[in-house]
This record gives C-alpha cells, structure tokens and sequence, in this order.
C-alpha cells in the first residue's frame, strides 16, 4: 500500500509539472496580450522549458547520481513551486522566460528521475501497471490542468493561474515526503552509460521516432487555441471544453497503450502517430465547424495519450538494465523535441497560419510512420534484461 501511495506520489508531481509546462497552451492568447506580444512570441513560454530540460536531463541526472532520489524529488517539487510563485508576479514578459527556465531544470531532473522508478516501489508483477499510473499524469495534465487552469485564468486572470499551480506543488512536496521512502542511487549513472546506449540500433530508432512524432504533436497542439479561435470560430469558454475533451480522451489513450505496448510496441507507437497525422491533416478542413473539431480532437487525445509510454517503453526495451539512463534519454529527447516544435510551429503561424501548422505537423507524423515500418522491415529485436 506504501508503495503505491509513493507511485500516486509522483505521478502528482508529474501531474504538476506537465500542467505548469502546457498551460501556456490554453493561456497562450491571454498572456501575449497582456504583454503585447505576438502568439508566435507567446510560444517561446512553450520553447524554453523543453530546451532546459533535454540539457538538464543528463547533466543534473549525472551531478547528482549519488544523491537519494526521494531527496532529489523533493527539491525539484520546491524550485516547481518557485517557478509558478515567480511567473504569477512577473512585471514583465522576460521574467516569466526566467520562471520558465527554472521549470525546464525541474522537467529534466523529475522526469529522469521519476518516470523510471515503478520498479523501485512496487513488486515486479505490479510494474506495467505503476508505469501507466505515472504517465497517466500526461493526459491528466490536460483533461484538469489545463482546462482548470484555462477557466481560473478566464475567471481570475492567467496570474491566478500560476498561484494555484505554485499551492499544488508545495502540497505535492509534502506528500512526496510523507509517502515515498529513501531511494538511495542504484546503478551508478556515467557518461560512458549513456554513450553505450546511444551505439544501439533501438536506441536510436527510439530516439527517431519520438523525435518525429513529439515534433508532429508539440508542433501543432502548441497552437491548437490560435486555431480554435481563428478556423474554428470557437470562444474561450468552448475551448476550454474542447481542451477537456481532448484530455479525457488522452486518459483512455494512456491506459489502453500502456497495457498493450509492452507486447506490441511497434504497433502502437506506429498506430499513435498514424492517429496523430490523420487528425492534424484533417483540421484544416474539417475543424472548420465545431462538430469536426470536437471529433477530431478525441481522436487526436486518444492518440497522444499513448505517445509518453510507447517512447518510455521503447527506450527501456533498448537497454533493460539501465532503467535511469533510459529514462534520461526519453526525457532529454521528448523535450529536446517538445521545444523544437514549438519554436518551429511559433514560426510558421507568425508567417502563415493555424492551417498551415497542421499540415505541416500531419506529414511529420507521417515520417514517424514510416519509420515504425522500417524498423519492422529490418526485423529488429529488443535485447533481454540480465
């Protein structure tokens, strides 16, 4: 029973920092406005954090290998809740860049930490089952967080927002230290570890395909309110709706891709991305009436709530007997690639439109795709754990 409170533990830190980290998502209009600044430029709140924490990943992951890692929890869920305190009392723009910098320290140090550890805190037949609870915060982060954030900020202000998310993250900071006991290092994390990893032939399709897709969906959904807003015709009120749905239906997604990628891997990472594309092309035409939208956006939630676990399962796969230096690498990946589409994504729409995103997005997706089967044309195989 401890061991799953510690599991509940982190996955509401997990909670609190993909709600922090995408939120500017449904505020993204609101905070660009205050500060008159274009959404393209709003979208850096989006960049920065992703950036950080691909670089802090490795490097506060090896600083502090000798550290216990409920230690480590602890003092990233403190800076989590400075960071928020800071943004709600940001004079101006840049220093809500500051409070986004200290979020990507927190995402890398969290994420590597925590997103790996199910199998320190409950029995080896209970695993699968704790991972999918940890990365059940992904959707959940957008079936509440968002969506809650997004009506508190059209209530009370986007500040009030931040407020609200810094409270959570000291709640959070004391269940962590109530409920999860010491976890002294395992395996010593080096450099050469993660070097070693990197010559494997999974580890690298790993990080191509989570490059792609992670590309194709931060790409797009950075700017999914912009488009409600323009192509759609939607106000603020039914985009919060609209985000809540589509954060309901990334629940589902989690678990059923949770429960079926550890024996089908390729299938549902290549069926997640193929979801993803088909959506993002179809936007453009059909999100032009609310009904379209809506549909299209339960597709696409369902499809992005198996993305997070399919790229940990296939890190993980790739090198079973560093579960650390795996998690390391998806988290350094995911963001690397979360900052890039948003930057890459702010662009387009300062230059074209909404549209023009989503099409763009769709034939990354499509790559991503591609790729699956090729590694299934290669007839790949994943080592066995020793």
């Amino acid at each position: 029973m401890v061991g799953w409170l510690a599991v509940v533990s982190v996955m509401l830190g997990i909670f609190a920092i993909v709600t922090t980290e995408i939120l500017p998502i449904g505020l993204l209009t609101k905070i660009g406005s205050s500060f008159a600044i274009s959404d393209g430029m709003a979208g850096l709140m989006m960049t920065m954090p992703g950036f950080l924490a691909a670089v802090c990943a490795p490097v506060v992951t090896l600083a502090t290998a000798r550290v216990d890692r409920r230690l480590m929890l602890c003092a990233f869920m403190l800076l989590l809740a400075v960071a928020n305190f800071l943004a709600a009392a940001a004079p101006g723009y840049w220093l809500v860049l500051v409070s986004r910098v200290i979020v990507g320290v927190v995402i890398g140090g969290f994420w590597s930490i925590g997103a790996g550890l199910a199998e320190r805190l409950v029995p080896a037949e209970s695993v699968g089952r704790a991972t999918s609870v940890i990365f059940s915060a992904v959707p959940l982060g957008s079936v509440l967080g968002v969506p809650a954030g997004t009506f508190i900020g059209d209530l009370a202000g986007w500040r009030t927002s931040f407020v609200v998310l810094g409270a959570l993250s000291v709640a959070v900071l004391g269940m962590l230290v109530l409920v999860v006991p010491p976890l002294p290092p395992g395996r010593s994390m080096r450099l050469s570890v993660l070097r070693d990893m990197l010559r494997g032939v999974n580890t690298r399709f790993a990080l191509l395909l989570t490059f792609l897709v992670v590309l194709a969906h931060f790409g797009t959904y950075t700017y999914v309110t912009p488009f409600l807003e323009q192509v759609t015709g939607a106000g603020p009120q039914l985009i919060t709706v609209f985000l809540l749905v589509y954060g309901a239906a990334g629940i589902v997604g989690n678990f059923l891709g949770g429960a079926a990628v550890g024996r089908h891997p390729r299938a549902v990472f290549g069926l997640a991305a193929a979801m993803i594309a088909a959506v993002t092309l179809s936007l453009p035409f059909l999100g032009r009436w609310q009904i379209g939208a809506v549909l299209l956006l339960v597709v696409w939630g369902m499809a992005y709530g198996a993305v997070p676990v399919s790229s940990q399962t296939w890190f993980a796969k790739a090198t079973p007997d560093t579960p650390e230096a795996a998690s390391v690498l998806f988290t350094a990946s995911f963001q690397a690639t979360f900052s890039v589409g948003a930057l890459v994504g702010g662009v387009v729409v300062d230059r074209t439109s909404p549209c023009t995103v989503m099409t763009w997005g769709g034939l990354a997706a499509v790559c991503m795709v591609l790729a699956v089967r090729a590694h299934f044309a290669r007839r790949l195989t994943w080592p066995d754990r020793t």
